[in-house]
């Protein structure tokens, strides 16, 4: 039987250097940071039942995708964080006079030509008119645009008379006029959907 003698422990069974108290810590900090990362996701907040659209109703010039009846659509009052490179996806919407948004913009009560390089946010992006009239910036296509923040996507309502019989709007969309995919230098036939990053204009 092998007597104990201080230190013998370590030298039999030595201590990992990533066990360290010195190397733990960042850890914890890093394990820490990730998880309120991941507690920052958004989730969906409901679901809406959608509505055959009356006839005339859901404009269809720019594609639109109208409500089906009886298909469910997930609702959100939240989007994903904001950050320098905040991905999303670009979609393409008409803010003239009987164009996709049917009423003018939320922000100035206007209609805007599609010449015009704007864009409406999800909610979340949107958040309660913070950005109307501000400008962000779009990255996608290897170009890069600079567009008015003029109207809500709204992601938490659909599928009525106010949202022209649309589908509540995803989470994560830049919803842009005709200006702003000429400007990212996209073929025509392409546009409707495509992922970009955005962020806030300095």
């Amino acid at each position: 039987m092998t007597d104990y003698t201080p230190g013998m422990l370590t030298l039999i069974f030595p201590v990992p250097p990533f066990a360290s108290t010195m190397t733990v810590f960042p850890l914890l900090c890093i394990l820490l940071l990730f998880l309120s990362v991941e507690a920052q996701t958004c989730s969906p907040s409901g679901k809406i039942k959608g509505k055959t659209p009356p006839p005339g109703q859901c404009n269809q010039e720019n594609d639109s995708d109208c409500c089906k009846d009886g298909k469910w659509y997930t609702t959100y009052k939240c989007s994903p964080p904001v950050s320098s490179q905040t991905k999303a996806t670009l979609t393409l919407n008409s803010f003239e006079p009987d164009g996709d948004g049917g009423a003018p913009s939320e922000c100035d009560n206007q209609y805007h030509s599609d010449d015009d390089p704007v864009v409406a946010l999800s909610t979340g992006w949107y958040n309660n008119g913070k950005r109307c009239l501000n400008y962000i910036n779009i990255r996608g296509n290897g170009r890069s645009v600079r567009a008015k923040v003029v109207d809500e996507c709204d992601s938490t309502m659909g599928c009525d008379s106010d949202h022209d019989y649309q589908p509540p709007c995803p989470n994560n969309i830049v919803d842009a006029s005709k200006a702003v995919w000429k400007a990212l230098g996209v073929p025509e036939n392409d546009w409707g959907g495509m992922d970009i990053y955005w962020s806030d204009t300095d």
